[in-house]
């Protein structure tokens, strides 16, 4: 007795009339379209696992293509526009040609931050205590000078004044060296610590106090000055 198969793919023969059982199983080929140019067929176990709905773990990530920024790029690090700025605040004089107002009007917060970093580090000799005092007045002082500015009728930012004060402090840095040189002369040593005051205070003053400020500049000027007197105290300890 044989029965007729219902799809063409099996065959059954009653064990009665043969001996023998036979029959065929075909698996259909599975063609998959991977995204590749040639359109090849995928192993079986591929089309298995994408049938079944996981073929997200056969799936690779594929790479962009774009290089990987520098560090300093990514931390939005300029070197050299803040070595330019660094010699417009050691260079105050118009004459000398630098476009100081860059200092200004294009702030950052690295190259002031190392500055007053810089010049805690100086200071830590025997008090290590004032460094954070050092920032903080760094932070608090540039946020009086920029509140005291702005009811004066300037035109500033408090990113602008953060970095004029942080960089106007490399004068300071630089007389620190002589100070632990002459210090035992107490005339001279009086002299080089005004200077550097009135270094600092200059380079930081002439940038931020503009001609909108007309007969006001002495109002803003003074208190840059005692500024930069109270972070020399802090160096000194006097």
């Amino acid at each position: 007795m044989q029965f007729p198969p219902n799809n063409g793919d099996f065959t059954f023969v009653s064990s009665t009339e043969a001996q023998e059982l036979s029959g065929t199983i075909a698996a259909p080929d599975v063609e998959l379209n991977m995204g590749s140019s040639d359109g090849g067929k995928d192993p079986y176990a591929t089309a298995f696992l994408r049938q079944r709905g996981y073929g997200w773990l056969l799936e690779v990530e594929e790479d962009d293509g774009e290089e990987s920024k520098p560090l300093l790029d990514e931390l939005d690090i300029d070197v050299k526009d803040i070595y330019y700025k660094i010699r417009c605040v050691l260079m105050p004089l118009p004459s000398l040609g630098y476009n100081r107002q860059v200092v200004r009007d294009n702030p950052d917060f690295w190259g002031p931050l190392a500055v007053v970093l810089l010049f805690s580090m100086i200071s830590i000799y025997g008090q290590f205590r004032v460094v954070s005092w050092i920032i903080t007045i760094w932070i608090f002082g540039s946020l009086t000078i920029f509140l005291l500015a702005r009811v004066l009728g300037g035109e500033v930012s408090y990113g602008q004044v953060l970095g004029v004060i942080g960089y106007s402090l490399l004068p300071l840095i630089v007389i620190a060296p002589l100070l632990l040189v002459i210090g035992r002369f107490e005339m001279v040593s009086t002299f080089f610590k005004l200077f550097g005051v009135f270094w600092a205070a200059y380079s930081a003053a002439s940038l931020l106090v503009g001609d909108e400020f007309k007969t006001k500049k002495p109002l803003l000027i003074y208190p840059i000055f005692l500024l930069y007197i109270y972070f020399l105290s802090l160096y000194t300890g006097v």
